[in-house]
């Protein structure tokens, strides 16, 4: 057992009988840490990942605001006084947006993968942390994609895998609004789509398509070099179209 990561990890993980031990950091990055841990025998999975984020004090994700436009914290105009609170950013606001951050991605974990979307299976969240699918193996963790260097034969499956994702997310109400490959794991030839706190909801965020343009743009870049040329913009617009409605 790491001493400093079971004090980072939530207790209900282990009280609720989902982990049984914190194995080793998979990746500590400026929004979160992830751990490897030991599935409890109740979970029937070996081994989960327990992703535990940083307090938004210590965090720097750019342009928090972009994401947050159109979501509501706490209920909606139930609870004014705590809306103002967030729009102050009170101490009791800031706890709450960041609670509300953990929350965001853990939802949109489960409606993405109740709809069949590659991403990894969520399992239990705290006001601090998400417990999900551990992608990997004890000893090597799926590799993001930025790092792997794709066979011939991979190439337009797993590009054309990675739009049906961007595809079944904005089916779902979410755009990912930060995706590139750097997180997209590959694991023995198949893809999981990682890392959606900041996702947004089309129905609510004005720049949702805008961000849509942006994570194709970052999906098409890596696929350039091995030959794929597409047009994000134009591909964007026929997802938009085929989902939703025409882009403007």
């Amino acid at each position: 057992m790491i001493k400093s990561a079971h004090q980072a990890i939530p207790e209900s993980f282990f009280e609720d009988d989902l982990i049984t031990d914190v194995l080793h950091v998979v990746k500590s990055g400026k929004e979160a840490t992830v751990y490897c841990c030991q599935g409890h025998p109740s979970t029937g999975v070996a081994l989960l990942a327990a992703k535990v984020y940083r307090p938004r004090e210590f965090r720097s994700f750019k342009n928090d605001a972009v994401y947050q436009r159109g979501r509501v914290i706490g209920g909606g105009r139930a609870d004014r006084r705590l809306q103002r609170a967030v729009q102050n950013k009170s101490r009791r606001g800031r706890q709450e947006q960041f609670a509300d951050w953990v929350s965001h991605e853990f939802q949109t974990l489960r409606r993405l993968a109740a709809a069949g979307a590659d991403v990894p299976r969520p399992f239990a969240c705290s006001e601090s942390a998400i417990l999900i699918e551990y992608i990997g193996d004890r000893h090597s963790p799926a590799s993001q994609l930025v790092h792997v260097s794709l066979e011939p034969d991979e190439i337009r499956p797993l590009f054309g895998r990675i739009l049906r994702n961007v595809e079944i997310c904005l089916a779902c109400d979410r755009v990912h609004g930060d995706l590139s490959a750097f997180n997209i794991l590959y694991w023995q030839g198949a893809v999981r789509i990682i890392d959606f706190p900041q996702s947004v909801n089309p129905d609510v965020n004005p720049r949702a398509f805008d961000l849509l343009v942006r994570d194709l743009e970052n999906v098409c870049d890596y696929f350039a070099p091995y030959g794929v040329g597409v047009d994000p913009y134009r591909l964007a617009r026929q997802v938009w179209s085929r989902v939703r409605q025409p882009a403007r």
